[in-house]
């Protein structure tokens, strides 16, 4: 894996990986022009798409098959430099004909959060991962005993 960036002005940097370009940026606040997302809010994103590749692979191993499966998460940072996350709240929606396959679906979460999401682990070294699940806009108690 190698990744590199090239400073353009202020606090503005152009990152490639994998052959993508990725604007970096801070918010006017900040000294920024908010040309791009912040560095701290993309590692937020590759935790979504770590553990959101990790579930919809294991779910279709599974079989379950959902109407839609979508993920988010909040965090708020430290006062004190270095800011680092604290808890990180990481939801888990699903819609479909799924109410037997709860538990299923469940184990794949944990799959991805205990074994397969590398993201994950890196994140739990600083950071409380919250996981929440929620099937049908209804939250599903979790961890669940499987």
């Amino acid at each position: 894996m190698y990744s590199k960036a090239k400073w353009n002005e202020n606090l503005s940097f152009t990152a490639e990986l994998d052959g993508h370009t990725i604007e970096l940026d801070t918010s006017i606040e900040n000294g920024g022009k908010n040309l791009g997302p912040r560095p701290k809010g993309l590692m937020l994103t590759a935790l979504l798409g770590c553990t959101g590749m990790d579930v919809a692979s294991l779910m279709k191993k599974m079989k379950i098959t959902v109407e839609s499966f979508s993920l988010d998460c909040t965090t708020e940072t430290t006062d004190e430099h270095p800011k680092v996350f604290k808890d990180i709240i990481l939801n888990y929606y699903f819609t479909g004909d799924i109410e037997d396959r709860v538990s299923d679906i469940i184990k794949a979460i944990k799959l991805s959060q205990e074994k397969y999401c590398g993201v994950s682990a890196m994140l739990k070294k600083n950071s409380k991962i919250i996981v929440k699940l929620f099937i049908n806009n209804k939250e599903i108690e979790y961890p669940y005993n499987i």
